[in-house]
């Protein structure tokens, strides 16, 4: 058996949840004699750019996860302002590209996932993005952990869908069957001038939480699948296009699904090209 299949197996076998509490505490510690070093060791083993940080000074964080989902410079980033514009949310790499056909979503090496079981199991919500695109985009250890807007919309609904917490890495991504379907997640749907669009937040192994803007920490007490309709209390939520919506802390995945026909992705992107937050990454089609 090689190491990747050792990896794998381990996840399987290893206390997800727990072993993510605990990554979790060690990530909020305070003590300057933990963090600091724990912080700096980051730095250098993944080559993080501190350069592009509002905040440059690693010891100057309060904690792990405070350093982790830092802010960038202003100049930083710049958010593609030509009003047809798709944006990418994060900095990352691109995992898979591509159609949602008879409702799957390709993954890895002909595996596949459902859009209803992605969509934690909403059928109806599942048939606004039959036919339409996807894109799955992987963000590694090193880079910007902010989630920003694609595209100004309204938040329509926010789906809380518990699961296991693989990591997404692209090992585990090619070998764990449904991966996306089966971590824990929080699925945005935002109602855009192009129709609805999906945010899915994907969690994974020792990734602590997941927060959006409007609602902190997502971490329901039950383990069930949970639906906040923000537009039926009639509490609405605009975002514009490069605006925060959520955060990482300690990384993962974002999965989008579009409506069918309404985004023209760029011809150059394919698994594996780079992105950064605010790139155009298509042309509105509508």
């Amino acid at each position: 058996m090689n190491l990747d299949n050792l990896f794998v197996m381990g996840q399987y076998l290893a206390p997800q949840h727990l072993l993510s509490r605990t990554a979790g505490l060690l990530a909020e510690c305070r003590i300057s004699a933990l963090k600091n070093p724990m912080i700096e060791r980051f730095i250098s083993h993944y080559g993080v750019d501190m350069s592009e940080a509002e905040n440059p000074d690693p010891r100057s964080y309060v904690h792990f996860n405070h350093f982790f989902t830092r802010a960038l410079r202003p100049d930083a980033r710049t958010v593609d302002s030509d009003e047809k514009a798709f944006v990418s949310p994060v900095d990352g790499c691109i995992s898979q590209l591509g159609k949602i056909r008879q409702g799957q979503i390709f993954q890895a090496k002909g595996q596949s996932f459902s859009a209803v079981e992605l969509l934690g199991g909403d059928i109806e919500l599942a048939q606004e993005f039959m036919g339409g695109d996807f894109a799955t985009i992987y963000l590694s250890p090193k880079d910007y952990h902010r989630i920003h807007m694609p595209i100004t919309g309204t938040l329509r609904e926010m789906i809380f869908v518990p699961g296991k917490l693989f990591s997404v890495n692209p090992v585990t991504t090619e070998k764990v069957p449904r991966l996306f379907a089966r971590n824990e997640r929080v699925v945005a749907i935002f109602d855009t001038e192009i129709g609805p669009v999906a945010m899915v937040l994907v969690g994974a192994m020792i990734v602590a939480s997941i927060e959006t803007v409007w609602a902190g920490l997502v971490a329901p007490v039950k383990r069930r699948i949970m639906h906040t309709h923000y537009q039926r209390e009639k509490t609405e939520i605009k975002l514009e296009k490069g605006e925060e919506m959520g955060r990482f802390k300690l990384g993962s995945t974002v999965v989008l699904l579009l409506p069918e026909a309404k985004v023209d992705f760029d011809q150059s992107l394919q698994a594996g090209s780079s992105l950064r937050m605010g790139q155009r990454t298509g042309l509105l089609s509508k």
